[in-house]
């Protein structure tokens, strides 16, 4: 599936359809170049899910944990992780078996870590700057 988002006012819009998307499935493993957008249409999702939450970016914390009712969404971002060894340590599987969503930016650096049926998602910046989902 694909999903354009032509400029910033539609992201929103892009969000609901992919959020209308999730059904059962739980992790969600986000691609893209530096600055392609992978934080900001997680936000867009997040707040599309009916998160309550101030949504910000996980690059320090490594991962941010949002309320969405009875459920939560794990939001990580592996940008700084130098080894394998302190995603083990986190408990990485306590999150994505939890049953609870899981957004993951830069998971290439986790790749063999990462379920199998995750589902995979690539933001591809255009040249007219509008941004392309496909999952």
């Amino acid at each position: 599936m694909e999903i354009t988002i032509t400029g910033t006012d539609r992201i929103g819009e892009a969000a609901r359809q992919f959020a209308d998307q999730i059904g059962e499935r739980r992790v969600f493993a986000f691609y893209g170049q530096m600055g392609a957008g992978k934080t900001t249409f997680i936000k867009a999702v997040c707040e599309a899910l009916g998160v309550s939450d101030v949504i910000t970016s996980p690059t320090f914390s490594i991962v941010n944990d949002y309320s969405m009712g009875e459920k939560s969404v794990y939001h990580f971002d592996f940008y700084r992780i130098k080894q394998l060894e302190e995603v083990y340590d986190m408990g990485y599987e306590d999150y994505f078996y939890s049953g609870d969503l899981c957004f993951i930016e830069w998971p290439e650096l986790i790749e063999d870590l990462l379920p199998q049926d995750a589902i995979r998602v690539t933001i591809t910046e255009q040249p007219d700057g509008s941004r392309v989902i496909s999952y």
